[in-house]
């Protein structure tokens, strides 16, 4: 089963918004994330997990993986580059699953690096000959 896993911010709203119209009060909301793994073949969410804003999602990404029972076989997790972590790949890898998550903005794919690392050695090679 391929999964693709996201989350979604949610806005809670302390008071009634009635009560801010009527009343002028400001209004206090506190934010939520929803968190979602889904199964790419039927669409059907087969993790969820609510969390506070503050939790970051590749934090939440081993313990949607740990929803899904060990005896389902995951074949590929696809994310965004918010889960591009150690621990997500880790998570992941223990499954058996495939990671398709692109780099984190502003960092290189392992390949990239390999890549950029035999450039310069070629670049610092030809600088000395």
């Amino acid at each position: 089963m391929p999964i693709v896993i996201d989350s979604t911010g949610l806005k809670v709203y302390e008071e009634g918004e009635w009560k801010v119209r009527k009343h002028g009060v400001t209004k206090r909301r506190t934010g939520r994330k929803l968190h979602l793994a889904i199964d790419v073949n039927t669409h059907e969410i087969v993790a969820v997990e609510l969390t506070t804003n503050s939790v970051g999602d590749s934090e939440v990404l081993p313990d949607l993986l740990d929803q899904i029972e060990d005896t389902q076989a995951i074949e590929a997790v696809s994310a965004d580059g918010a889960y591009d972590t150690k621990e997500c790949h880790k998570a992941i890898k223990e499954r058996k699953a495939e990671a398709i998550i692109p780099p984190e903005k502003g960092r290189l794919s392992g390949h990239q690096k390999t890549v950029k690392l035999t450039l310069e050695q070629h670049s610092l090679n030809s600088a000395r000959n």
